[in-house]
């Protein structure tokens, strides 16, 4: 069997335990099921400035351009509040996205049946949540020129960030959306600002013409973005998959994230386009939560996430569909059990540590496996 390249990157505060527990995971497929997981492990955020001044490192960058995969843990934290603006902890991760040009970030909003009474809205409105936010990650006001901060003098200063979107940038994403979408219910939901933003108008052009000329068999609606994050706090089960920009697609999926009662449960996927003779992308992988500095090194932290995360870059980067449905049956099975770390501790159930969570669903997928 070919082996399966991965590159760590377990970065800062939570990241290197969440990663842990994966890297036990890994360890385990490869002794008990033959997977030819290769991994090797780098720096990126603080880690990476307090070793070497920048928040990836040119030899990092090559290992993760060469990976089949990357996979992610978290970075940031007040230590770095104060450096420069380009070698600040999230600069690493922008450099990743920009150079392996991952232009298409899948952030799934899941509520398991057994933490439905974790969520911030009532039970029967996040029981059985399934929704894909699918938001386009290398264009728009995040990469946008110019970014400036010009001095005006008298003491007054101007901040310009700009917001810019090719028409082919548009096309692949809403392809993607369209592409996942056969393959759950059918419905996706495009969200701009097209009353006040004309790359919104460009945006709805776009989207409206690709869905008429190849998925004219699926359903497409239009939502400005505000109303779109009301409605998913209002009646989030009405959605299947979202397609939006870079700046919406950030704070959406937040959004979406907290209606399945923590960060800490939820994956992603930032993917680029496939390669034209091997039809492989590159990937990388991490967890919606940050960095949470403030419980680093207290065995507090949740790895679902990072674990999840893992599930997704078996079944995108390595087409392994029934080891990632075992391992997102035994993620579901462990809470079913009653385990939980601190961010979902409920009345009942039982308080389990970063290692422990890790451990009960290494458990539950070799059930599953063997």
């Amino acid at each position: 069997m070919a082996s399966r390249k991965l590159f760590l990157l377990p970065g800062d505060g939570i990241g290197p335990e969440a990663m842990a527990e994966v890297r036990k995971l890994i360890s385990w497929m490869n002794d008990n099921l033959s997977t030819g997981f290769e991994t090797s492990e780098g720096l990126v955020g603080g880690a990476a400035y307090d070793d070497h001044g920048q928040a990836i490192s040119d030899a990092d960058m090559e290992q993760a351009m060469s990976a089949d995969a990357v996979l992610f843990g978290a970075v940031g934290g007040p230590k770095w509040d104060d450096v420069s603006y380009d070698v600040r902890p999230e600069a690493g991760l922008l450099r990743l996205r920009k150079d392996m040009e991952l232009f298409a970030n899948l952030r799934p909003a899941i509520c398991y049946p057994a933490l439905a009474n974790s969520s911030s809205l009532r039970p029967e409105v996040v029981e059985g949540l399934d929704i894909l936010i699918i938001r386009e990650l290398t264009g728009g006001v995040y990469f946008g020129e110019p970014k400036e901060i010009t001095d005006l003098g008298n003491g007054q200063k101007r901040a310009v960030d700009t917001q810019v979107y090719d028409t082919f940038e548009i096309e692949r994403i809403t392809r993607v959306a369209f592409d996942l979408a056969k393959t759950r219910k059918g419905k996706v939901t495009s969200m701009e600002k097209r009353n006040v933003m004309v790359s919104g108008v460009l945006w709805n052009e776009v989207v409206t013409k690709v869905h008429g000329e190849e998925y004219a068999d699926l359903e497409l609606e239009h939502m400005l973005a505000d109303a779109g994050g009301m409605q998913l706090v209002r009646w989030p089960k009405q959605f299947d998959v979202i397609v939006t920009d870079n700046l919406f697609g950030d704070m959406l999926s937040d959004v979406a994230a907290m209606l399945t009662g923590s960060l800490g449960m939820l994956p992603s996927a930032s993917l680029g386009a496939p390669d034209p003779i091997t039809g492989a992308r590159k990937a990388l992988y991490e967890p919606v939560h940050g960095s949470a500095p403030d419980i680093a090194g207290t065995g507090a932290a949740n790895p679902i996430a990072m674990i999840a995360s893992f599930a997704m870059c078996m079944r995108y980067s390595f087409d392994m569909i029934d080891a990632a449905d075992r391992l997102e049956k035994a993620i579901s099975n462990v809470l079913e059990k009653g385990l939980r770390t601190a961010d979902i501790m409920s009345d009942g159930m039982t308080k389990v540590s970063t290692s422990e969570m890790g451990d009960a669903v290494i458990a539950e997928f070799e059930g599953l496996s063997l």
